[in-house]
């Protein structure tokens, strides 16, 4: 068994170190589309199924709340979080429709939608950030494996580079923790 966590906290040192030497521009620019939205009294918008679903939720809670700095929240909105919208959209719509759904009603041009999904192929995450693109909304999508059809639908993807699924979700915490701690410096420092 030590072996084995050995094994695995080295594939995750892997994943992280081509993380830092592929996707820290990208890492920059997330902070800077997310300025730039709460500069101009934009809201962020996150979803995801599963795992992501956490992790969106996780990513809007250091928004609203805080990451390491007192501060004033910041509007954000985790789209997975309400149940009583989730079941209600999948049983009329599909399920294919509870993010589409939600953009509808909760997006206006300016703002910024995150799609959080490892295999880059959620079809409910992918279609709610071609309509949030068509209202004018800003997309950036935190994919993993070779991201997938969405990537292709967002002003900015960051793909982790593995096609593990638990070390791209490592990957995409690891990426939520870093924005947030440079959100706060950048705009509250």
């Amino acid at each position: 068994m030590i072996a084995e966590i050995a094994a695995q906290l080295s594939a995750h040192r892997d994943v992280i170190t081509r993380m830092e030497q592929e996707l820290s521009p990208r890492i920059a620019d997330m902070v800077t589309l997310l300025a730039e939205t709460f500069a101009r009294g934009g809201k962020l918008l996150v979803m995801g199924n599963g795992g992501s679903a956490a992790d969106a939720q996780h990513f809007v809670a250091e928004i609203v709340g805080r990451f390491k700095m007192e501060r004033r929240g910041l509007p954000a909105i985790a789209l997975s979080t309400d149940t009583s919208i989730l079941t209600a959209i999948g049983n009329d719509y599909g399920f294919d429709m509870v993010f589409r759904r939600q953009i509808e009603a909760l997006a206006v041009a300016g703002d910024l939608v995150v799609g959080i999904s490892t295999s880059g192929n959620s079809p409910n995450v992918q279609q709610a950030l071609v309509l949030a693109r068509e209202k004018g909304c800003r997309t950036i999508g935190l994919l993993g494996k070779d991201g997938g059809s969405i990537k292709d639908v967002c002003d900015l993807a960051l793909i982790v580079p593995t096609v593990d699924t638990p070390r791209v979700q490592e990957g995409h915490i690891t990426i939520i923790h870093i924005v947030c701690d440079l959100l706060e410096k950048k705009m509250f420092a």
